[in-house]
Order: C-alpha cells, then sequence, then structure tokens
C-alpha cells in the first residue's frame, strides 16, 4: 500500500496538475522580479541623493516591507486594499503587486550599497573627466554596481520562489495549493500519498533555486578573491 501510494502521482492528470500548479509559481515570481527590480533600481538610485526627506521616506517604506510578514501583506492586497480602492484585479495579479513592491524594497537597499561601494576615485575620476551626474550614473556608478550587487539579487530571486507558496493563503491554485487537493482526494486510498505529492514538490522547487544558489556562490567567491 505505501508503495502504491507513488500511483497517485501519475493517476489521471494529477502529474501535469501539478506542474500547471508550479508553473503559476514560477511566472508569479517572474513577473513579480522584472517589475520589482525594475521599480528597486530606481528607488535605489533616489536613497543614493543627499535629499534626506526623500531618503527618510523611502527607509520607512524599506522597513515596512521588511517588518510585515509576507503573509500578511498578501492577506492585505488581496482582502483589504480591493475593498478600500474598488480594484477588481485578479487574484494572482494582486499577489504579483505585493511580490513587486516587497522586491522593491528589498533590491532598493542591494542598487543603494552597490552603488555606495563603489570606489570614490571612480566617482572622482568620471566628475574630473567632464562627466555630468547622470552620465556618471549611467557609464560608470550602474556598470560596476551590477556586478557587486548580481549575487544578492539572485539570493532575493530564490526567496521570492520559495515564498510563493504562500499562495495558497489567498486562494491561487499554486503547485501547494494542488498538492494539498491531490491529497485530499486520495486521502483514504493512499493514506502515504502526502509523502510523495509533497516530495515532488520539494523536488521541483530544489531544481529551480539550487542552481540560482550555487550560481550566487560562486559569484560572491569571485568577486572576494
Amino acid at each position: 500500500m505505501a508503495h502504491s501510494a507513488i500511483n497517485v502521482l501519475f493517476t489521471g492528470n494529477n502529474f501535469s496538475r501539478i506542474l500547471q500548479g508550479l508553473w503559476t509559481s514560477v511566472w508569479i515570481a517572474g513577473v513579480s522580479l522584472i517589475i520589482g527590480l525594475i521599480l528597486g533600481t530606481l528607488l535605489g538610485i533616489l536613497r543614493t541623493l543627499p535629499n534626506k526627506i526623500m531618503r527618510f521616506i523611502l527607509r520607512l517604506y524599506l522597513e515596512f516591507f521588511r517588518i510585515v510578514p509576507t503573509i500578511v501583506l498578501l492577506f492585505l492586497f488581496y482582502y483589504i486594499l480591493p475593498r478600500t480602492f474598488h480594484i477588481n484585479w485578479p487574484a494572482s495579479w494582486m499577489a504579483v503587486l505585493a511580490f513587486s513592491l516587497w522586491v522593491a524594497a528589498e533590491f532598493s537597499d542591494i542598487v543603494r550599497g552597490a552603488l555606495e561601494s563603489v570606489p570614490l576615485v571612480q566617482k572622482e575620476s568620471g566628475l574630473a573627466l567632464g562627466l555630468s551626474r547622470m552620465q556618471l550614473l549611467r557609464y560608470v556608478l550602474l556598470p560596476q554596481a551590477v556586478q557587486l550587487e548580481l549575487p544578492a539579487t539572485i539570493n532575493l530571486a530564490t526567496r521570492v520562489i520559495k515564498t510563493t507558496s504562500l499562495l495558497m493563503m489567498i486562494s491561487i491554485m499554486d503547485v501547494i495549493a494542488i498538492g494539498q487537493q491531490i491529497i485530499e482526494a486520495n486521502n483514504q486510498k493512499y493514506p502515504t500519498a502526502v509523502f510523495w505529492i509533497y516530495g515532488l514538490i520539494f523536488f521541483l522547487y530544489f531544481i529551480i533555486d539550487y542552481p540560482l544558489s550555487k550560481w550566487s556562490k560562486r559569484l560572491a567567491a569571485k568577486q572576494n578573491r
């Protein structure tokens, strides 16, 4: 009986449903990262400006998304904001909005740190050559900052992918939600199916996140040489 429980993975369209749920998790994470990285880059640049008020506001924005648990953010964007502002978006796009703003907050701090880590002599040399502040940012600071921030950016991507496991809490049919449905539907016949279902889900997350984690460590090791 225990051994036959693996059959639940391949009964009907269970396996394809799990892959479909994984795709839901991946595309939400991917779109959120694209939007969040673009917005986070702009916010990170603004955080390097000498305007103390703007830097204070952006710091509060960052701390808000760091302090508030992600599940609370999802509930806020799914249940409270639509009723307050009469937003009629699908749950998946509300999740994208929540994740994007979270990524933007985290990435803004990565960008700020990378820009401030560029050696002062590079900045002074650029200004001495007659570059404007915008040209200095575009041709000197950002290219070097991208290399410095890449390992942290990859780590952030893995965190976002793993955090999509919370999507089932706002009724999104992600890989966890579909896996739970399959387990409940087969619980009587295959009590040990939970092991195989969650084992497969673990493996799917692992093959996505592990290469990213190894890439990040390799890049960080090169930078420390």
